[in-house]
């Protein structure tokens, strides 16, 4: 039987994802729920608990011996909750606390899901053997995190890197944060998705309207669908540049379902990045895919970080 195994919980706008990990970051057992990000806190805890329930139910679990949460920010690491900018039932919301109840009292450790990327990408990831990197998770929001001096650094709170909310457009749209112009407001994929809807894109008989779907139109050449990527990837650059410029990295690494958009989102962020990132110390930034897997194996960045900020050596 397997020993030594870490329970993970990826939560996210879109979805609830769990899985049981081995010290080797393979997942052994998954389970996953929608979110129901616009319903009340209860609600929502209550999906987060069907799937600790998933992962309860299989003979593995006896063996899970502490629980990583990556979460949506921001998150406050110290008292362990989080107030994800996406679900607004949960301000303030003891997740650590609860998440501690319903495993049986099993430790939990709790970072910002760009924090949970940026861990898993510094361990096995584009990110090993860089001294100094930011990752990005680019999905229903936009979140990050920093390698600085060797180590993953979370910050006081745990959201370090949270490069989703660095404002790039000073009179642009409002933002679920309350600023203005943030890099999440443009760059996410809901915010894709509306752009080229708001350009006159239009699905095909599917109805599908999601960025994935958009990344298809812009790979058959649609206009619209072209611009709205290249927009969401010059508030990439933008970010990537004033963070590079603030601390030194060496590597940006971009992961999440947008990621998956392939070169229609990197090449024009490559290009983007140029004409941003002028400065001597940042001119040869290098901009790569994550590896460990894009939104349907985040699971696997939950458990790198209890492991690899908590237990692992870096």
């Amino acid at each position: 039987m397997q020993t030594d195994l870490v329970a993970a919980l990826d939560f996210g706008g879109t979805k609830i994802a769990g899985a049981l990990v081995d010290g080797a970051g393979d997942i052994l057992v998954r389970a996953q729920r929608p979110t129901p990000a616009q319903e009340d806190g209860e609600t929502v805890m209550r999906a987060v608990e069907a799937v600790l329930a998933d992962l309860e139910a299989s003979p593995l679990w006896a063996a899970a011996r502490a629980v990583g949460i990556g979460s949506a920010g921001p998150v406050d690491a110290s008292a362990g909750t989080v107030s994800p900018v996406n679900v607004p039932g949960w301000r303030g919301f003891p997740l650590v606390e609860r998440v501690g109840k319903a495993t049986g009292g099993r430790p939990v450790t709790l970072v910002g899901d760009g924090v949970a990327m940026t861990a898993a990408e510094h361990w096995r990831g584009a990110a090993r053997g860089h001294d100094n990197a930011l990752c990005l998770v680019v999905s229903t929001g936009v979140g990050g995190g920093l390698v600085l001096d060797g180590r993953i650094h979370p910050g006081p709170t745990g959201n370090a890197g949270h490069i989703g909310h660095i404002s790039v457009d000073l009179d642009g749209d409002l933002c679920a944060c309350g600023g203005r112009g943030c890099v999440e407001r443009i760059a996410s994929g809901p915010q894709i998705a509306r752009r080229a809807l708001e350009g006159g894109w239009r699905p095909g008989p599917d109805g599908d309207t999601s960025a994935a779907a958009v990344a298809a139109a812009a790979r058959a050449g649609d206009p619209v669908a072209v611009a709205s990527y290249e927009r969401a990837a010059r508030a990439l650059a933008a970010g990537i540049a004033a963070t590079a410029t603030l601390v030194e990295v060496s590597i940006a690494v971009v992961g999440g379902g947008v990621a998956g958009a392939g070169d229609v989102l990197f090449e024009p962020l490559r290009r983007s990045l140029r004409e941003y990132a002028t400065l001597s110390f940042v001119r040869d930034l290098t901009v790569a895919p994550a590896l460990t897997g894009t939104d349907t194996v985040l699971p696997e960045r939950a458990a790198a970080a209890a492991q690899a900020t908590a237990e692992q050596p870096q």
